[in-house]
């Protein structure tokens, strides 16, 4: 699996360009065309109470977004790449959705905006639909990024996100997949870390015996992966955890040094993680750096 034709969706957030500019290292593994998309909200202009459709705020609308989009064609196709811009009206989401399908993409790059306290609780907000839906790759860009060192936190900008990938796995197709889509990193992957880590739920009550031997099981998988990494040229090394699945994800990539999560996304009952959030959403909301997660 590889990224040949991207769909990068902006609102113009903080850094947005700059975000823009970091995976255009992807030419290096067979990127070659990016479709700049941005949706002007239905809600905005397309009804007023007895007003009607504000079709000149519509069009006044369009000219802005084309305007402020022409830096990022321009790096786009500085870097001897495609660009193609599409600028809809609608609703958000669907729009998008329908856009990727349209244009075949092979990966869909957002961004995520702070969260208030009430939506973290609930993991909501476009971003976490975005990522139920979509059946193609998304990355939840990060470009300045939160790490923590000696006890301080502070801001690092993230410019070369795929150095460094974390792949947390948990055996499914779509970490299988995940698995695959960083063997194909050679020469922007310098090392990556394959991690499994075996939940609470999982290991409470288990007797020590059957304990040991899931562990044997799971460093004889995670060798297998390494080896799969080795093989296509990539530097890899294993880690086995024990705990909350979300926080041991979290510590490790920051424990490692990371510059990316990469996870197959969860499949759970769609309510119970739209409400809940399963593990791969939990991690795109919370963790410091960009998330990639491949269905």
């Amino acid at each position: 699996m590889s990224f040949q034709k991207i769909l990068f969706h902006t609102q113009f957030r903080e850094m947005s360009l700059d975000a823009l500019n970091a995976i255009l290292t992807l030419k290096a593994v067979g990127l070659r065309e990016i479709v700049l998309v941005c949706i002007i909200s239905r809600d905005d202009v397309g009804f007023v109470p007895y007003g009607g459709y504000l079709k000149e705020e519509e069009e006044r609308r369009r000219e802005d977004i084309a305007e402020r989009l022409a830096p990022y064609q321009s790096a786009i196709e500085s870097a001897g790449l495609t660009a193609q811009v599409r600028i809809d009206m609608g609703i958000v989401n669907a729009d998008v959705l329908a856009i990727a399908e349209a244009e075949g993409v092979d990966l869909i790059v957002t961004g995520r905006k702070k969260r208030t306290l009430l939506e973290r609780i609930y993991v909501g907000g476009h971003t976490l639909d975005l990522i139920r839906r979509s059946p193609v790759p998304i990355l939840v860009g990060k470009f300045a990024v939160e790490v923590t060192h000696d006890g301080k936190t502070e801001t690092r900008i993230n410019d070369r996100p795929f150095r460094r990938p974390l792949l947390a796995t948990d055996w499914s197709t779509p970490s299988s997949n995940a698995l695959e889509v960083l063997a194909g990193l050679k020469g922007l992957a310098e090392h990556v870390t394959v991690l499994h880590a075996i939940g609470r739920r999982l290991a409470h009550g288990m007797a020590a015996e059957g304990l040991a031997d899931l562990k044997a099981e799971s460093r004889k998988r995670l060798d297998s992966a390494v080896g799969r990494l080795r093989d296509a040229g990539i530097a890899a090394d294993a880690l086995l955890k024990q705990g909350r699945t979300v926080d041991q994800i979290i510590q490790a990539a920051q424990d490692e040094a990371a510059s990316i999560i990469v996870m197959g996304r969860t499949g759970k009952d769609w309510l119970q993680e739209y409400w809940l959030g399963g593990v791969s959403h939990q991690v795109a909301e919370m963790a410091p750096l960009p998330v990639l997660l491949i269905p």
